[in-house]
């Protein structure tokens, strides 16, 4: 546990080191250091998928949809926020990923939020992709004693955002997963930080175990389902699975004909707003 503690204080020190004061100049009763609390600028070169939206088109709706999620997790009704969040889904291919990814570098963006984006899908890992990342050691190695946390935290271009990949392929992910390890780093980096939020992609629910344990140790649950995809039966034993007290919202993913008029009015919004 101490170990953790030191790796993870160490990492947040050298982003709080590297962040870059914000290119917006300051207003001529602001001084040249009190600019430095803008959000750091991102780079939004070709490293990056253009599946991340909020990245690749941050005037999209889509990265609006993000911003709006985001601010119902930062600030919620009962003013309980969860720290550890996981992403699934009933089955393969409803885009869990592209969610977690959107919504962790959707938080990151803001002012006081640092984001760990941990990869749990051993069997399909793909957040290195869309971070633009190289797989090498990750989770897998860290769990399995042969690298530490240090080792295994990859800084992304965003600076308040890091990625632990899944790593190596593992023979028994779901062992794994609820071992002693897993255990003890989640709960480490959920009472470390205040300002510090771990988001897990997790394998798809309904066709692999391992979602089911790890939402016995998240705070709260992200469910992703993609239109006309997974039969409703289906999802509702995924969720009875994972424990419906913890979902904290459903992202409805795919389905776009409801958004039409709302889409035109989005753009022509702002058009004129920067008109």
């Amino acid at each position: 546990m101490g170990k953790i503690s030191d790796a993870l204080e160490k990492h947040k020190r050298e982003i709080r080191l590297k962040v870059d004061p914000s290119p917006v100049p300051p207003r001529a009763s602001q001084s040249t250091k009190k600019s430095k609390t803008f959000v750091q600028p991102l780079e939004t070169g070709p490293k990056y998928s253009a599946k991340l939206v909020v990245l690749s088109a941050p005037d999209s709706m889509d990265a609006e949809n993000f911003k709006i999620l985001r601010s119902q997790i930062l600030f919620p009704k009962d003013g309980k926020r969860p720290k550890v969040i996981m992403v699934t889904s009933a089955l393969p291919g409803e885009g869990k990923s592209f969610v977690a990814s959107n919504l962790a570098a959707s938080i990151a963006l803001g002012f006081n939020e640092y984001v760990l984006l941990v990869d749990c899908d051993f069997r399909r890992p793909s957040l290195h992709k869309l971070l633009g990342v190289t797989l090498s050691d990750g989770l897998y190695e860290f769990l399995m004693g042969k690298a530490s946390l240090r080792d295994v935290i990859i800084k992304t271009g965003l600076g308040k955002l890091s990625v632990i990949p899944a790593g190596s392929p593992a023979p028994n992910p779901s062992e794994l997963l609820a071992s002693q390890m897993m255990r003890d780093f989640l709960a480490e980096v959920r009472g470390r930080y205040d300002d510090r939020y771990v988001i897990i992609d997790a394998t798809p629910a309904q066709v692999t175990a391992e979602a089911n344990v790890l939402s016995k140790y998240v705070d709260g649950i992200i469910f992703v389902i993609m239109a006309e995809r997974a039969p409703r039966e289906t999802i509702q034993r995924s969720l009875d699975n994972i424990g419906k007290e913890k979902v904290l919202g459903v992202v409805f993913n795919g389905y776009s004909q409801s958004y039409q008029g709302y889409r035109k009015y989005y753009k022509k919004y702002y058009k004129q707003y920067r008109s």
